[in-house]
């Protein structure tokens, strides 16, 4: 696999163009979580989704990473699936991270991988790594995005170096 700046570029555009997609898993893991917390989570549409890949893709760092691993998962296949389970949750959950931005979010993004890869995304036929991605996409956007109330409200420990 070789990545440079083209294939950067077309795994960005890729990216973008899984929008209608996967903004309905993004809110359906929202919606799941929201029931498990009991609270609203706002939803989002494709042109959050676009926005959110967008940002991700404007720091050149973070967009060659990014790009590496959603080109492996899209190629990952294991014959029989189970031998290859760790690799490709490996490679979902970073790259959850990775979308999310840093901690806490990037934690907050991990354990959502998994969540969405069991409860919200179904197993795609073809390769492996595609539903895993498809997971990391929406659990990455959803936990960068705003809508949640403890991301909405002030701090409460802020201040508390002085």
């Amino acid at each position: 696999m070789d990545v440079t700046p083209a294939t950067v570029r077309a795994e960005h555009e890729r990216l973008l163009d899984r929008a209608d997609d996967v903004a309905p898993v993004v809110n359906a893991v929202r919606d799941e979580l929201g029931t498990a917390f009991d609270t609203d989570v706002a939803r989002v549409d494709a042109a959050d989704y676009r926005n959110a890949i967008d940002t991700v893709f404007a720091d050149d760092d973070r967009a060659v990473n990014v790009a590496g691993l959603s080109m492996l998962l899209r190629d990952l296949d294991v014959e029989g699936d189970y031998p290859g389970f760790v690799v490709d949750e490996l490679l979902g959950r970073e790259l959850a991270a990775m979308l999310a931005g840093e901690q806490p979010l990037r934690l907050l993004a991990e354990a959502t991988f998994h969540y969405a890869d069991v409860a919200v995304v179904d197993d795609t036929e073809g390769a492996a790594g595609l539903d895993d991605l498809d997971a990391a996409l929406a659990a990455g956007v959803q936990t960068r995005l705003p809508g949640w109330e403890w991301r909405e409200r002030p701090n409460p420990f802020e201040g508390s170096r002085k």
